[in-house]
Parts: C-alpha cells; structure tokens; sequence
C-alpha cells in the first residue's frame, strides 16, 4: 500500500468501461485516489490539464485520439508521468511509446501485482526529471545573473573609470542599501545608461 498521507492521484482512459471499472478497484484498493476518467485520448488530455494528477494511465487504442499521442501531449507539457496499458506488444507501438515520453509500460492482462512496481517507478522517475529541470533552471538564471553584473561592472568602470574592485563594491553597497539582488540593480544600471545614450 502507499502512503496515505499523500494518495497520488490518477486519471485513468480506457476506451472499455469494464477495464476502467475494474483498474480503478485496484488503483484503489492499492492505496491511489483516481481523480478521473475517460473514455478517449483527447479526455484524458483535458483532464491531465484540468486536474494535474501524479501519474495518467492510458490505453493505447482508443478513439478520437488513441493513448500514444495523448502520451506524447502530456509528457510534451510536463503534466504528469505516463503508463501505456496495451494488448498488443507489437515492437512499433513499443517504439512509438518511447518516442512520447512513456515512463512506464504493461500489456493486457496484467495481474494486480504489477501495476504498483510501475506506477511507483513512473513518479519516482518524473520526480527525478522535475528536480533536474529546476536543477538547470536555477544555473542558467545564474549564469545569465552573472552575465548581466558583468555587463554593468564593464559600464561602471568605462563610464566613471573606476577600477573592476571599485566597480564591483559599488554594486554591492547599491544592493545592500536598496534590499535589492545585485542582477537587479546591475539591470538597472544597463537600463539607466541605455536611457541616457539615448538622450544624449
């Protein structure tokens, strides 16, 4: 069972409402809290963007939109984490399903046993990915932070002839006084000198 202080919740499609019902049971009876369900693709796309669930489960044969495409939209939006249930184990569909981003797999009929390994799989995988994308969101806001005081630190020493220290504790002391970062106040300083050549 997992934990219950934090159900994950799911959005389960599958084009037959017999499958639906009895997959629902078990996420249940397994600790998750299915949040939705549908019937076709292109719903459960909606409801992945409606609800933002922890994990979707799509068949991949169903109508208006069949699962491998829904995958590959909400694998492509950082929505949730995927798992393909399919009948066939053809290697095309296979291959497709790696393309769109699946994070886990399992052919019909499974037995109850094997759904839990791949769902916890699935959320620990996608947990990793968000921690590295915000891992590399946070150094490129830093290296373009850098940059940018540089750019300004350049500025201070070209227009006041200050040396690169003297520039640089300028900023510091602007900061400290005004509470602000110092990408902040090197943005303003760009901004103020891009403002007086303009007028100049």
């Amino acid at each position: 069972m997992v934990d219950e202080a934090r159900r994950p919740r799911i959005v389960i499609a599958d084009d037959e409402s017999i499958i639906r019902m009895d997959l629902k049971e078990i996420l249940t009876q397994l600790g998750y809290d299915v949040v939705g369900e549908a019937s076709d693709g292109r719903t459960a796309l909606e409801l992945a963007r409606k609800l933002q669930p922890d994990l979707v489960i799509l068949d991949i044969k169903m109508p208006t939109m069949d699962g491998i495409e829904a995958a590959e939209c909400v694998t492509h939006e950082g929505l949730a984490p995927v798992v393909l249930l399919t009948a066939y184990s053809e290697k095309a569909l296979i291959g497709r399903a790696k393309n769109a981003g699946v994070s886990g797999y399992l052919v019909k009929p499974f037995r109850e046993s094997e759904l839990m390994p791949v769902i916890e799989l699935a959320l620990a995988r996608f947990g990793e990915m968000k921690g590295m994308e915000s891992e590399v969101d946070e150094l490129r806001e830093k290296l373009e932070a850098r940059k940018t005081i540089e750019r300004a630190k350049g500025m201070l020493m070209d227009v006041h002839g200050l040396t690169e220290a003297e520039a640089f504790n300028r900023m510091r002391r602007t900061s400290m006084d005004s509470r602000k970062s110092m990408r902040e106040v090197a943005d303003a300083i760009l901004l103020t000198h891009q403002v007086e050549s303009r007028s100049s």
